[in-house]
């Protein structure tokens, strides 16, 4: 019972993807040829919203649901891997023409060619998952 309002919250976040059309191929398409600033809107409030509660939380030391402090630790500085990460990721976007996110939205909707991509993301993560030790961090 505890769990329903991460349920909830994920059923709403689906609405408004697909309202906004963040889900839609075209749009992305649309971003990639910048044609559109409809994607760049949108990510820009996702990276604002982020900022914001991320300095809420460090502020006001927020808690978890068990009670533990939310500790965000300092990254390291590193061009180059964030570089790298980011065109792999925005490549594979680019080739999908979805993000990890409204892959659960689009296969929901029923568009069953996702299950493909779906699919790929799984494989993506555990070939990750074996290769992480020897991949710079």
């Amino acid at each position: 019972m505890k769990l329903i309002k991460f349920i909830l919250v994920g059923f709403v976040f689906g609405i408004v993807l697909t309202k906004s059309e963040a889900v839609s191929w075209y749009r992305i398409y649309e971003m990639f040829q910048f044609q559109s600033f409809h994607m760049y809107g949108i990510i820009m409030v996702a990276v604002l919203t982020g900022i914001i509660g991320i300095q809420i939380i460090k502020r006001y030391k927020l808690k978890d649901n068990s009670g533990i402090p939310i500790c965000i630790p300092e990254k390291e500085p590193s061009t180059a891997r964030y570089l790298l990460g980011g065109l792999i990721f925005g490549l594979g976007w680019a080739l999908v023409g979805s993000c990890p996110g409204p892959i659960f939205i689009l296969l929901g909707a029923g568009f069953s060619s996702v299950i493909l991509v779906f699919v790929g993301a799984l494989v993506g993560t555990f070939l990750y998952g074996v290769l992480k030790n020897k991949l710079p961090h």
